[in-house]
């Protein structure tokens, strides 16, 4: 029986050196994967220590992607535990609020690109 672990152990990995997310309700521990993910270290931090079911599927992942997951899986989410809300930091005064959309249409068009390269070369 897998490892089964709550909202409030996941949460507690949520840096660049650990790092897990919870995806259709398995753990996975991405900390090595953090520099190797297409889109860019901050889409994978933005999600850390989080359920990132929806914006993994909304970004539509390859079946490539998907099998790799099996290498970072280390357990399972506890669906009975409590989950934890997460403490976002205040926007600096500063900000206009849409500094953070250049990784994810970075990592929407190295999808799309390999959508494409894939279908070019099943020809």
């Amino acid at each position: 029986m897998a490892k089964q672990f709550t909202y409030k152990e996941i949460a507690e990995h949520n840096t660049e050196g650990d790092l897990w997310m919870i995806i259709d309700g398995k753990v996975y521990d991405c900390s090595k994967f953090v520099d190797e993910h297409p889109g860019g270290e901050e889409v994978l931090l933005d999600l850390g220590g989080q359920d990132a079911t929806g914006p993994f599927a909304d970004i539509g992942h390859s079946d490539d992607a998907v099998k790799m997951l099996e290498d970072l899986y280390v357990g399972d989410l506890d669906k009975d535990s409590e989950p934890v809300k997460r403490v976002e930091a205040e926007p600096s005064s500063s900000t206009t609020g849409g500094e953070g959309n250049g990784a994810l249409i970075l990592a929407l068009l190295i999808v799309i690109a390999a959508v494409v390269i894939y279908y070019m070369n099943q020809q």
